[in-house]
This record gives structure tokens, C-alpha cells and sequence, in this order.
């Protein structure tokens, strides 16, 4: 066309290389900016789209770095609650060692503590087996020695408070509070007790007698068995304070003490207000001693003399090494000693063979009246007539205890509640899931534990016995072994976890170094190729110049 620029050959060549050199710049400098060599797909789709992936998955396991960060501070939350439950139990486990301690240094109390919260009980009538009309009697004895004894019954509407109150103001008003009774405010049991460490009995009385059944719905069953008195059964319970039970003080005449070498069958013995106590006894009677209701002598002929009976209960290899019998020559009485922490009581059998009009047995055990235990009218009947007494160690410095041990297992619950994370708590038996991978399918599960106090098997704390501490010993023994394996078990999960934490916080180095290997540029190449670039197209236009000098000739013509 006649408007058309002719541009020569050589000047369309060094213009073309002059475009190709400004496209290849602008490409050099993208990279340096960018400081990638592959910025889309066009650039190179194998390799953008490799990286792509790679810098994809590294982005979801970014995503599972979090997670997993937080199910660590899930497990030292855990962790730092089970330090802090070991030190509680622990420390529960020297107060029952104190608990031991005291109960093996103490010459107790005559109490009975229950087992049953009745702290809501407005209406005893109904209660188990007890109902309207059934009584119990409580004897013991004054500061002179003279027995005295209150009997109460169940009313209708008599709440356990009203029964306890009863007990106290029965033996205040007529006494001088030999026997105090109460509602524990901590537990709610039923407790019974004797002033001056005194022993007492507590048996069913009147025509319709609060059986063993109704004293177990009272919670204090454990006591009570059923014995023989003057050819009936009544269940009864005489607790006696420490681990020794005697007799009365014997006399063969107001004055005169019994001596060990005195023969017992056929002798007539008073108690020390001259009433007759032990008289008519036949050579073939015989006595029976058993421990905790189970273990028993062979008979005991009662033919002999009264060391005859100590010498016959110490020999017997059933029992010699629970209990010790032995003749008190001041107090003119046979006394039985427990030997071993496992003897809660001892039961004394007399057994009467053949007829005799003038029969009496009435020793006391665990009385010292000489009355409380009355087997009957002179003239026993041929059978057998038992007395259980209960020994008890306890006293209110072990209540102490168990009130603090109760304390502290209060304290493990609290302790439970609190140790969660983010609704998480693996000490209540929650568990914790962490997952390693982008598709699940790589997890760990740590598994939680119910750490409660009743999930540990840790019950409310009750030091009455030698049995009941070392029970509590048992459970809290078991509950710091088994708080001590799940520690271990959280330390292992929390160790795995972290390994695996670094291993992915690695492999996502390692993923996004793999992309960069495709994708990033060597900017010193880069800039090397740039300058290079630079100086090309100077020259580029340095040739376009001189391919120009021939037209410029022809212009210099006009």
C-alpha cells in the first residue's frame, strides 16, 4: 500500500530480535519478582501442577500440626492431674498408715458406729424390718458399778434423729450420761457410745424385740448376734473398749477373792454385792470360745480348776494365737485377750449338760456389773447359752482420720472435675483422638480413666476396726497403682504424639522444599540472565542502528 513503512531486511531482523530479547526480560524479571520459574501452568503444567500437590498436602498437614498441638496440651492436662491425684492419695495413704498406727496404740472406745446413712430417715417404722412397737434396751453401769439400763421404742414418726436424742437424754436425765448417741453430721451413721470407756449392751426387749434384721436397717447389725438367755433368743451386742474382755470379780465369800487353783464345778461364787453368780455347775459342763463367729475351741471342761480353763483355752491351737486367756489373781476374774487385729469379737458358749435345780453362769463378760449378761433364773436347763462381745479399738482421733481421709477423697473428685481441656477430660473418662494424616486414616486414641472417687473404688472412709483400715489401705494401695499405670500410659501416648509432631512438622519441610525444587528460580542465574539480557539489547539496538545508516545516506542527499 502506498502509506505502508518499507522496512529492510536487516532492520526487520534486528527489530524481531530486539522484541524477543524485551519478552525474554520481561519473563527474567517476573522471576526475580516472583522468585518462582514456574508462576501457571503455562510455564510448565507438570511441574506446577506436582507442586501444586505437594504444596496442598502440606497445607492440610499444617492444618493436623494444630490438632495435634492441642491433644498434647490435652494429655499434660491429664498428666499434670494425675501428679496432682498421686499426691492426694498419697497423702491419703499416710493418714491410714496414721490411722493404723493410732488404732494399734489405742485401748478404744465402747462404741458402736453404724453403717447406713439416716440423716433423711424421718420415719423409722418401715425401715427394713423395724415398725411401730419394737424395742431394744441399752444397760451399762454407773460410776458405783450398779448396772443401769434404759429401753426405747420404735414410734411411729420416730426419726433416727429423734431415736438418737432419746438415747442421750434417757441416760441424762436419770443418769449421768453414761451413754451418749448421735447422727453423724459427716456420714449420717448411727453412733453409740459409752462414757469413761465403760462396756455396754444393747439387746431387743419386751414382747416384740427389735430383731437382727432391724438393728442391720439402724446400720449397726455388724454388733449383734443372736444369743440364748433363759431358754429365748434375743439378738443382742456388748461392746467392750480395747482388746481385753473379762469376767466379773468372783468371790467365794464377801472378801474373798477366787483363787486360779479354785475347782469351779460345784462351788457357789457371788459377785461383789454378795448376790450369787455361779453355783449347781456339773462336771460335765463345759465352755466354748469362738472367734469372729467362726474359729472355736474344742469343749472346755469345766470339772477342773479355774486355771484349768485358762491352761485348756491357751493350748487349744484353734485359737491360741488370736486370743490369750489368763487369771487376774487382784480381781479374781478370767480375762481373754485379743492377740491379733483380726479378732472383732469372741463369743463364750456354756454349755450345760444334765439337769441341775441350782445351775447359774452368770460371769459378765465384758460386764462389769455381773448382771447385764443374765443367762436366766437359777436352775439353767440343759443347752447351750451364748454371750458375744464386740472388741472395739476405735476412737474419736480415728474418726478424725477417716474425716480426713474423707476430705481428700472429696478433694480427688474436685480434682477430676477441674482437669479438662477444652471439654476434654480424660480423667473422667473421656477420650482423646489425634489424627497424624490428610485422610484419617493414620490416628491414636488415648484412652481416659474415671478417676472419681468411686471410679478408684475408694468408698467413704470408716476407721471402726482393724478389718475397715486395712481395707482402706487395700483400696488406696490399689487406687495409687492403678493412677500410677495410666500416668504411664498418657507419658507413652504423649511421647509418640510429639515424635509424630516433628515428624510431620518435617514432612512438610519436606514437601514444601519438594515444590520449591520445581517451581522457585536461582535468582543469581536469574540475574545473571537478565544482565545478559540488558546487554543484548543494547546491542540489539546498536545493530538497528547501523542496519538504519543506509537510509540516513540517502536523506543527506536532499
Amino acid at each position: 500500500m502506498a502509506n505502508d513503512v518499507v522496512l529492510g531486511a536487516a532492520m526487520r531482523s534486528n527489530l524481531l530480535t530486539l522484541q524477543n530479547t524485551q519478552r525474554n526480560i520481561d519473563a527474567t524479571q517476573l522471576r526475580l519478582a516472583t522468585g518462582k520459574k514456574i508462576n501457571s501452568a503455562l510455564d510448565g503444567p507438570q511441574s506446577f501442577f506436582t507442586a501444586q500437590s505437594l504444596n496442598n498436602r502440606a497445607s492440610d498437614l499444617t492444618r493436623l500440626l494444630d490438632g495435634i498441638g492441642q491433644s498434647i496440651r490435652t494429655i499434660e492436662e491429664a498428666d499434670k492431674g494425675v501428679t496432682a491425684m498421686s499426691k492426694l492419695l498419697e497423702q491419703a495413704d499416710s493418714i491410714v498408715s496414721s490411722a493404723r498406727d493410732a488404732l494399734a496404740s489405742s485401748d478404744g472406745e465402747a462404741r458402736i458406729v453404724g453403717s447406713v446413712d439416716l440423716r433423711n430417715v424421718s420415719n423409722l417404722n418401715g425401715l427394713g424390718s423395724l415398725a411401730t412397737g419394737q424395742a431394744f434396751s441399752i444397760s451399762t453401769t454407773d460410776d458405783s458399778g450398779a448396772r443401769i439400763s434404759s429401753t426405747f421404742t420404735i414410734a411411729n414418726n420416730l426419726s433416727a434423729g429423734d431415736l438418737a436424742a432419746q438415747i442421750t437424754d434417757a441416760f441424762a436425765d436419770t443418769h449421768s450420761g453414761e451413754i451418749v448417741a448421735k447422727i453423724s453430721e459427716t456420714t449420717g451413721y448411727l453412733e453409740i457410745s459409752s462414757a469413761g470407756g465403760r462396756s455396754f449392751r444393747v439387746e431387743g426387749t419386751t414382747a416384740t424385740p427389735v430383731a437382727g434384721t432391724g438393728f442391720a436397717a439402724l446400720g449397726i447389725g455388724s454388733y449383734f448376734e443372736d444369743e440364748t438367755r433363759a431358754g429365748a433368743t434375743v439378738s443382742a451386742a456388748t461392746i467392750v473398749a480395747g482388746n481385753t474382755v473379762s469376767t466379773i470379780s468372783l468371790y467365794e465369800a464377801p472378801g474373798n477373792l477366787v483363787d486360779a487353783g479354785d475347782v469351779v464345778a460345784g462351788s457357789t461364787l457371788t459377785n461383789a454385792n454378795g448376790t450369787t453368780v455361779v453355783g449347781g455347775i456339773l462336771a460335765a459342763d463345759t465352755l466354748n470360745i469362738t472367734i469372729n463367729n467362726t474359729t472355736s475351741t474344742t469343749a472346755i471342761a469345766l470339772s477342773g480348776t479355774w486355771q484349768d480353763v485358762v491352761d485348756s483355752i491357751n493350748q487349744d491351737a484353734a485359737v491360741n494365737q488370736l486370743v490369750k486367756a489368763s487369771f487376774n489373781s487382784n480381781t479374781g476374774s478370767i480375762e481373754l485377750t485379743s492377740l491379733s487385729d483380726t479378732v472383732e469379737n469372741i463369743g463364750i458358749n456354756f454349755v450345760a449338760v444334765g439337769a441341775s435345780a441350782t445351775r447359774q453362769f452368770n460371769v459378765g463378760w465384758g460386764d462389769t456389773s455381773g448382771n447385764l449378761q443374765n443367762l436366766g433364773a437359777p436352775g439353767l436347763a440343759a443347752g447351750t447359752y451364748e454371750t458375744i462381745v464386740a472388741l472395739n479399738n476405735s476412737t474419736e482421733a480415728l474418726d478424725k482420720f477417716a474425716k480426713d481421709y474423707n476430705t481428700v477423697r472429696e478433694q480427688i473428685n474436685s480434682l477430676v472435675k477441674d482437669a479438662n481441656y477444652r471439654g476434654v477430660n480424660l480423667l473422667e473418662g473421656d477420650n482423646l483422638t489425634t489424627f497424624f494424616n490428610e485422610d484419617n486414616s493414620s490416628r491414636l486414641v488415648t484412652e481416659g480413666a474415671t478417676f472419681t472417687a468411686e471410679g478408684l473404688g475408694l468408698v467413704v472412709a470408716n476407721f471402726n476396726s482393724a478389718e475397715a483400715v486395712e481395707e482402706m489401705g487395700r483400696l488406696t494401695k490399689a487406687a495409687i497403682e492403678e493412677v500410677r499405670s495410666f500416668g504411664s500410659s498418657l507419658s507413652n501416648n504423649l511421647s509418640i504424639i510429639q515424635t509424630r509432631q516433628t515428624f510431620t512438622e518435617e514432612t512438610i519441610n519436606t514437601l514444601k522444599a519438594g515444590a520449591s525444587d520445581l517451581t522457585d528460580a536461582d535468582l543469581n542465574e536469574e540475574g545473571a540472565t537478565l544482565l545478559a539480557l540488558q546487554t543484548a539489547q543494547q546491542l540489539g539496538v546498536t545493530s538497528l542502528s547501523l542496519a538504519s545508516q543506509s537510509q540516513q545516506s540517502v536523506l543527506r542527499l536532499f
